[in-house]
């Protein structure tokens, strides 16, 4: 395992256009890899109304497959950028494989980086007020709230803190980028892996930026179109069928989308094995 390869930063456009590439290239069979990880993901929400317990159990459960599926995503684009067929099995390879607790592994950086932004928030805001906006918060969801309840909230401060959070997160993604398919695809050690995607995303951070703004933009679009589709949906089914209804169609899009450009990632950036597929499509973009 050699150092990364250093990309032009329009290679972060060319890594989610490689990721739209894969979706059409077998639209059903990722189209439906992605509806079983959106139907999975959304399962805890059945869970809320049977009680604090049950509903904190699915929680965990969700939170500690999330990865797991994750690398199974990485493995399913794999299979359609050789040429053959994408299953919603592929979703638990790493159970076949060996490699579930690996891929579990890549909770450690998201933990420490959402404690980070806890510690900074404390530190920024102050507990008592925190304990005041929360307050706030819990009445002004009441009828007619009073527009001075945030009077004297310190939101300058809170502003900044909300910035530091959106650098901790995003310090913390360059951790977890490449992380799957480096386990899923090679069998790479996990702290190992972290380390390889941290040093490639600090090699092309230039890349990695563009890539995270276009994924936003990318999410925000498909978000809409499926509000709106969970608006048409809410007219037959009610509020709660519009809600899952626009979620499962945004995850069952922007998942195989995303995970295929971290495979186009990890594939230019870390030299992956060379495939039978299309390398991604040139863009063209020079910066």
């Amino acid at each position: 395992m050699g150092n990364a390869n250093r990309v032009k930063a329009g290679a972060g456009a060319e890594w989610l256009l490689g990721g739209f590439g894969l979706l059409k290239k077998a639209p059903l069979a990722l189209g439906l890899v992605g509806l079983v990880f959106a139907i999975v993901s959304v399962l805890p929400l059945l869970f809320m109304g049977a009680g604090p317990l049950l509903s904190m159990l699915a929680q965990l459960v969700l939170v500690l497959l999330t990865p797991i599926m994750l690398g199974g995503l990485v493995y399913a684009v794999r299979e359609v950028d050789q040429g053959r067929d994408a299953h919603p099995s592929h979703l638990f390879q790493a159970f076949r494989e060996g490699k579930a607790l690996s891929l579990v592994a890549q909770l450690v950086p998201q933990m420490l980086g959402g404690l980070a932004a806890i510690v900074l928030l404390v530190v920024l805001i102050g507990p008592t007020a925190m304990q005041a906006m929360i307050v706030a918060m819990e009445q002004a969801q009441g009828q007619n709230p009073d527009p001075t309840l945030f009077d004297g909230f310190p939101m300058g401060r809170f502003a900044l803190w909300f910035l530091g959070a959106i650098v901790i997160g995003v310090v913390a993604y360059t951790f977890t980028f490449l992380f799957p398919a480096q386990v899923m695809l090679e069998g790479a050690r996990p702290f190992a892996a972290m380390k390889r995607s941290f040093q490639a995303c600090m090699a092309n951070i230039g890349a990695f930026i563009v890539f995270i703004v276009l994924l936003l933009i990318v999410a925000v679009a498909i978000l809409i179109g499926a509000q709106i589709v969970g608006l048409i949906l809410g007219i037959f089914g009610g509020e709660m069928v519009a809600a899952i209804g626009a979620q499962l169609l945004m995850m069952t899009v922007l998942m195989p989308v995303m995970m295929g450009a971290v495979y186009y990632a990890w594939r230019q950036l870390l030299g992956g094995q060379a495939t039978t597929g299309a390398a991604p499509p040139a863009t063209g973009i020079e910066l």
